[in-house]
Formats: structure tokens, C-alpha cells, sequence
């Protein structure tokens, strides 16, 4: 199989991640709801997004890595930053899930426990969806300079 093929290969996949991506559509706003079914249901929701995100980047630096390698593997170093971020914000749902009640913003009683969890999870949050958009500029850029020919 020759380089075009290759890249073909590699970009059709990359087209059906894209896709699936696109209709799974996860909303990355935290919302105040101290319901365990609705924490069960963002945990499962973020769980499915954040494996289809990490499949998509990973079969990105394949694709990457026909044209140069050094490239593939500084986006391979995002993708396990990716992966570490993604599992630490479902580690703090899952701790919200347990205690649904410390998304309760409005509870004047609250713990200084659950109000640090709810930051917790509100912070990791943020610093995975930053590094994902950081990642998908990065790739966009050099699929557009590099591989657009």
C-alpha cells in the first residue's frame, strides 16, 4: 500500500470519528444538578465522548506520523495528557455521583468538602476541554499546512 493510499486510509477514519464525534455532542457546561441519575448519566455521556475524542487524536497521529514523526509524536504526548485530564474529570464525577447533593450551589449549609468537589470538578473540566481545543487546533493547523496538497 503506497503513502496516498495510507493517507486516504487514515483520513476516511478520521472522517467517521469526526461524524460520530459530531453526534455525540457532549456539552461540557456543569450544570448545578444534585440528581444521582443525572451524575450517572454525564459520567456515562463523558465516558463514551472522551474515548471517541482519544480514538479520533490517536488515529490522527497516525496520520501525522506518514508525513513526519517528530509532529505525531508531540500530538501523542498531548493525546496521554488528554487521557490523563479525561480520566481525572471522570474520577470527579464519579465522586459527585456518590454525593449528587454537593451540586446543590444554592445549599447555604454546604461543607467546605463539597463545595471544594464541585470545584474540583468545575476546574478539571475546564482544563480538559482547553487541552482538547488546544489539540484540535494543533491538528488543524498542521493538517492544513502539511497535508492539504
Amino acid at each position: 500500500m503506497g503513502p496516498d493510499n495510507e493517507f486516504k486510509k487514515y483520513n476516511k477514519k478520521l472522517e467517521k470519528l469526526g461524524e460520530e464525534l459530531s453526534k455525540i455532542q457532549y456539552d461540557f457546561k456543569i450544570k448545578d444538578n444534585p440528581s444521582e441519575k443525572y451524575w450517572a448519566k454525564r459520567t456515562q455521556e463523558f465516558g463514551n465522548y472522551h474515548k471517541k475524542t482519544v480514538e479520533y487524536f490517536t488515529e490522527a497521529c497516525s496520520l501525522i506520523r506518514l508525513s513526519n514523526k517528530e509532529q505525531s509524536d508531540m500530538l501523542l504526548l498531548r493525546v496521554s495528557k488528554l487521557i490523563q485530564l479525561g480520566s481525572k474529570v471522570l474520577n470527579d464525577m464519579e465522586k459527585i455521583k456518590k454525593n449528587p447533593s454537593t451540586m446543590n450551589s444554592k445549599d447555604k449549609q454546604q461543607s467546605r468538602w463539597s463545595k471544594d468537589l464541585r470545584d474540583q470538578l468545575i476546574k478539571s473540566n475546564k482544563e480538559c476541554l482547553d487541552h482538547e481545543k488546544r489539540m484540535n487546533v494543533f491538528f488543524k493547523d498542521y493538517y492544513e499546512k502539511n497535508l492539504m496538497k
